[in-house]
């Protein structure tokens, strides 16, 4: 079997263990690297240049426990027009991640007792991936809106409220749980 048609099989990506066992492929995939047909994305995962260019990668395998987030995940819901210029994934504060150099990923550490709140999986461009689910994103935006700026924020809770999906009850119990209850309601209560 050709290696780049394994690779396009398997998602576009590539472990090193998946083909250890044939030396063919083995041998192929150092000879394809070396004339960039194939990226390297980290010791021992590689995956197609066009597989790069799509707006999601493979959470999983470049970030295992990884949970799409922030810009990421505002932008996936229609939050916000700003895009995302790096993919935003969250994961535990205690952990130690070595990020390879392509794609670019901004790491949001979180605190284990509340990393899991609003977890949810979707498919986004082939891909099935852990991210937050619509009210976890909007109590993030509330909670980091010092740091994100306010007019983001609000603006994300605007499109939020405009929405028929949204689930207020959800977003309050999240936003309890966030600690973000009050700037909520606050917010709120200024936009009406």
């Amino acid at each position: 079997m050709d290696l780049l048609t394994f690779i396009q099989n398997h998602g576009g990506y590539i472990r090193t263990r998946d083909i250890k066992s044939n030396r063919s492929l083995y041998e192929k995939l150092r000879s394809e690297v070396d004339k960039g047909n194939v990226v390297r994305i980290r010791n021992g995962i590689y995956a197609l240049p066009n597989q790069m260019a799509k707006t999601m990668i493979d959470v999983e395998t470049v970030v295992p426990n990884g949970i799409v987030c922030m810009y990421s995940a505002w932008a996936y819901y229609s939050l916000t027009t700003k895009i995302p210029p790096t993919i935003c994934v969250a994961i535990s504060q205690k952990r130690k991640l070595v990020l390879p150099n392509y794609p670019p990923i901004m790491l949001y550490y979180c605190s284990p007792d509340i990393l899991e709140i609003g977890v949810t999986s979707q498919v986004i461009d082939g891909f099935n991936v852990r991210i937050y689910d619509l009210e976890r994103s909007v109590c993030d935006a509330i909670k980091f809106r010092n740091r994100i700026g306010i007019d983001i924020a609000s603006e994300i809770l605007k499109n939020y409220l405009r929405r028929s999906d949204r689930n207020l009850t959800i977003l309050n119990r999240y936003a309890l749980s966030l600690k973000v209850i009050k700037t909520l309601n606050n917010l709120i209560d200024y936009m009406l």
